[in-house]
Formats: C-alpha cells, structure tokens, sequence
C-alpha cells in the first residue's frame, strides 16, 4: 500500500500547489500584477519575471506532481519556491500560521514547513503509484530486461 500513500501525498501536494500558482498567474485572483507588486515590497527584483517564474513553477508543478511527471525536479524547483517563501515572507511571523487572522500578523511559517517537507519526501521516495514516472520507469525495466535476454540468447 505505500506506493498508494506517496500518490495521495502527491496528489494532495499537487492540488494546493496548482490553486496558489493560480492565484499568481490568472488576473481573477490578482494574476501576476498583484504578485509582482508583492515581490517588489519584499524588495525581489525584476519582481515581474520573478511573479511569471514563480506563478508558472507552481502552476505547471503542481499538475506536473498530480501527472507524477519528472517528480524529482519539479519537487525540487517547488522545494526551493517553498525556501525562499519561508525566507522572505514567513520567517519574521514565527511559526504558526494567524489563524485568528489578527490585523498586522501575517503568517509563520509552518504551513510552508509542512509543504517542503512533504516535497523532500517525495524527492527521496519517488511519485508513488500512479504516474507518468512510475510507469516510465516500468517500461525502461522491461525494455532492459528484454534487452538482457537477448544478449544471453534466451529469446
């Protein structure tokens, strides 16, 4: 069953990550103007490549995660998306999220945490059942196999 558990940690991580690189990249949400003025008062510069980087990384990783497609590097470019929010934005809030939304807190860093180790985790198990790489990688073993016992004439 663990193959199973890594592919709903996956598809879980691939849900919240395709809804927050939405809010960054469709304008009904704020769109990439609205995340570039963020960058900009975080003073990350050119904050208008950086909103379009940032809003793609987390758009098309998070569907790529759902596909379970080139797991390692897309979990590896979120892992560091996931460091450099923590870094800029949550780390001065402490570590808990506001829940009770007080006016002039803004957010820790726990959520962020949470997500970048699941990341870590699915960069050193692999997507689980389920995906693109998986099944790839299925389909290279079967090949070499075949390959193999051609070379030792057991065809």
């Amino acid at each position: 069953m663990q193959p199973y558990g890594l592919a709903i940690l996956r598809l879980a991580i691939g849900a919240i990550f395709i809804a927050h690189g939405a809010q960054k990249l469709f304008p009904i949400w704020g769109g990439v103007d609205g995340t570039a003025a963020f960058f900009t008062q975080l003073g990350l510069a050119p904050a208008v490549p950086l909103a379009v980087l940032v809003a793609v990384v987390e758009f098309f990783g998070g569907i790529m995660l759902v596909l379970g497609a080139q797991t390692m590097v897309v979990a590896l470019a979120l892992a560091i998306d996931m460091v450099v929010a923590i870094w800029k934005v949550h780390f001065a809030n402490g570590f808990f999220i506001n829940w009770t939304m007080a006016p002039g807190q803004g957010h820790g860093y726990e959520f962020n945490l949470t997500l970048l180790g699941a990341l870590v985790a699915l960069m050193l198990t692999g997507p689980g059942a389920l995906s693109v790489d998986g099944q790839r990688a299925r389909t290279a073993e079967s090949r070499a196999a075949g390959r193999a016992r051609l070379r030792a004439g057991k065809v």
